[in-house]
């Protein structure tokens, strides 16, 4: 009795944990940099981001301020698959000394460069900057709470407006920066960490007096004369041939924030309600399928099998109906099963991925801090799971009777990489038109190649040896040489539609979470939920093996034992379902107008779906796996 009250106590913590969001947990190498008075900052410029277009650019594609050298970052490999490029600034800091009114330089807008800056404020492109680590936002507050500041990500290159008693729309660029850095001091060192990065843009068209030199002074701010700038009244205009010089302020703020929980307040989770919500009517999806499920197992399959199995003579047998009467049949191997093989052992390897992917998120390895960390543990997850889908494609291919486990070891480790690696390279050559940062450099595709070459079709090889070297699985129940005839079927026993039903209620689980996740894809938002997002994978599992197991049920008393395709299939089309909501999605949420990005948003969406659709097929396939042999091993056959 002690040691299931500790079993209770024990996942009841585990709950707990994966619900309170913890403070970021940092990985060894990611420590805490303390800064004397007087120590540089060195602030570092990302991409220019926009959530019309989703093409990114480097910052220095537009004509801004230039450091003597631009020096790259290193970026791992899932920055670069982001499209970040990170590179230096002219903006130095120094640590606790405020500064006013600095001057970056001053430009003349030729023909090309004015095109360029409009180009980018009509579709509302963001600068964002990284310092220490910590993003660049612009607090804005909310109006319909009291107190309250929302955090939005990067700066605006500019706006548009018109001059007062004009209705001629002008751009206007934001060339007056105030930034302010947040740090908490440690009483005993003296010395500081950073705990905030924002800024405050201003449009603001700078005046001085006399011809431009290096020693001139502004006469719209000016640090010696205490006149800051606090407003755009008077904004800087975006045309050729005009003069912009650029500035910024620097206001260092102590906080009582510690270096640890820095990330708290960029990761705000301001509708946990909704995830809740979320979570109630996924419980409430499985309580019904459960019950049916449970009605199905206890109630018709015990009765059933114990009439089975009271039956004495052939007359009696020969009356009966039902999913014993095909026991002859429903493990006869199904038509294209190669291909089947194929799509399960993809399945497994999805599934590896992402559940080793979430335990990591759990545990706070991929915090939002390692900028690209969960995109590379995806790609070298993937590529490491290859000895799983080698090893279940090829154990379900020896169940078919195959021989030929080198040629299925091959369409494995090919057809669905491929397939994406098609649509990614043709997605990349359009970003690659449009001259955005986005585009895969060609040192990346390789490196992308090398991985798929080099480790996950070695792994799928090993993998399916050990597969086909063991011992094929034994049928619970003898296969008939002669198929037998299918009755015809009710309307309602449709393949087509009881696969299209069978997809509904595993997209009903998943959709709430499901428009958190696209809003942080295509808006540029941190998603960092992953306790919820757990729960809901689990619900997506149990759902999808519960709606295939009461359809394969019904389908096996209508004495249709074509089951192994329609149980991938079931479950599997609930991604039909996920492709129409980010469509309706694109038309509602997004304000997307280039047909180029329109075309990436539906590419990367297919993919998107196409790995969905591998990933519940296969669940719902081993759940109806599991429960015929259950089943037919259950009755005894003459």
């Amino acid at each position: 009795m002690a040691g299931h009250r500790f079993d209770v106590a024990w996942i009841f913590s585990l709950v707990a944990l994966f619900f309170l969001r913890a403070h970021c947990f940092y990985l060894p190498g990611v420590a805490p940099e303390d800064f004397k008075k007087g120590d540089p900052l060195l602030v570092k410029v990302n991409k220019l981001t926009s959530t019309k277009t989703q093409l990114p650019y480097s910052y220095y594609f537009l004509p801004f301020c230039q450091p003597e050298h631009i020096v790259d970052s290193a970026e791992n490999l899932g920055e670069v698959l982001r499209g970040d490029r990170i590179e230096n600034s002219p903006y130095v800091f120094k640590m606790r000394e405020p500064q006013m009114c600095n001057i970056v330089c001053r430009k003349i807008l030729d023909k090309k460069a004015a095109k360029a800056f409009k180009e980018k404020i009509n579709d509302e492109y963001r600068v964002n900057m990284i310092l220490d680590n910590l993003p660049l936002v612009v607090p804005i507050r909310r109006p319909d709470q009291e107190n309250a500041v929302v955090y939005q990500y990067g700066y605006h290159v500019g706006l548009r407006g018109q001059y007062a008693g004009s209705k001629e729309e002008k751009h206007f660029i934001h060339n007056h920066l105030t930034f302010t850095v947040k740090y908490h001091k440690d009483p005993l060192s003296g010395s500081a960490r950073i705990v905030g990065f924002e800024v405050k843009p201003f449009s603001v068209k700078h005046e001085h007096e006399g011809e431009w030199n290096e020693k001139t002074r502004l006469t719209t701010c000016d640090p010696h004369a205490k006149r800051a700038v606090t407003s755009s009244e008077s904004p800087q205009e975006v045309e050729e041939k005009k003069e912009i010089i650029f500035t910024y302020d620097v206001e260092f703020q102590e906080s009582d924030i510690k270096w640890a929980s820095r990330w708290d307040t960029y990761l705000l989770m301001a509708d946990d309600q909704i995830h809740w919500f979320s979570i109630v009517n996924s419980l409430m999806i499985i309580l019904f399928l459960s019950g049916m499920v449970a009605m199905i197992m206890l109630r018709t399959l015990y009765r059933d099998i114990s009439k089975y199995n009271q039956l004495e003579t052939q007359e009696e047998a020969q009356d009966e109906t039902g999913w014993k009467l095909v026991h002859g049949d429903v493990f006869r191997p199904p038509a294209n099963s190669d291909l089947l093989c194929v799509y399960v052992g993809t399945g497994v390897q999805f599934f590896g991925m992402i559940l080793v992917m979430m335990i990591f998120a759990l545990l706070g390895i991929l915090s939002p801090s390692n900028r690209g960390g969960l995109m590379t543990a995806m790609l070298l997850l993937w590529v490491f799971m290859g000895l799983f889908a080698g090893y279940s494609s090829a154990r379900l291919y020896k169940l078919f009777k195959g021989t030929e486990w080198k040629k299925i070891t091959l369409k494995t480790a090919f057809m669905f990489p491929a397939t994406v690696f098609a649509i990614f390279f043709v997605l990349n050559a359009l970003i690659w038109g449009q001259k955005s940062s986005g585009a895969v450099p060609f040192g990346t595709m390789f490196a992308l190649v090398l991985l798929w070459f080099g480790i996950s079709v070695p792994l799928v090889f090993v993998g399916s040896y050990f597969g086909f070297k063991k011992p094929a699985t034994e049928d619970p129940v003898k296969t008939n040489k002669i198929p037998r005839q299918i009755p015809e079927q009710a309307w309602y026993m449709n393949p087509a539609f009881s696969i299209l039903i069978g997809g509904i209620l595993p997209f009903g689980a998943v959709f709430i979470e499901l428009f958190f996740i696209l809003t942080s894809i295509w808006l540029h938002q941190f998603y960092y939920i992953f306790g919820f997002l757990f729960i809901v994978f689990v619900i997506l599992i149990i759902t999808c093996a519960e709606i295939t197991v009461v359809l394969c049920y019904f389908q096996l008393c209508s004495e249709d034992y074509l089951w192994w395709w329609r149980s991938y299939l079931t479950s599997g089309s609930s991604a039909f379902y996920l492709f129409l909501y980010a469509a309706f999605y694109f038309f509602t949420k997004l304000e997307i107008t280039k047909a180029v990005s329109g075309v990436l948003y539906f590419g990367y969406m297919l993919i998107i779906s196409y790995s969905f659709f591998v990933l519940t097929g296969t669940i719902g396939f081993y759940a109806c796996f599991w429960f015929t042999r259950l089943i037919y091993s259950s009755v005894k056959i003459d």
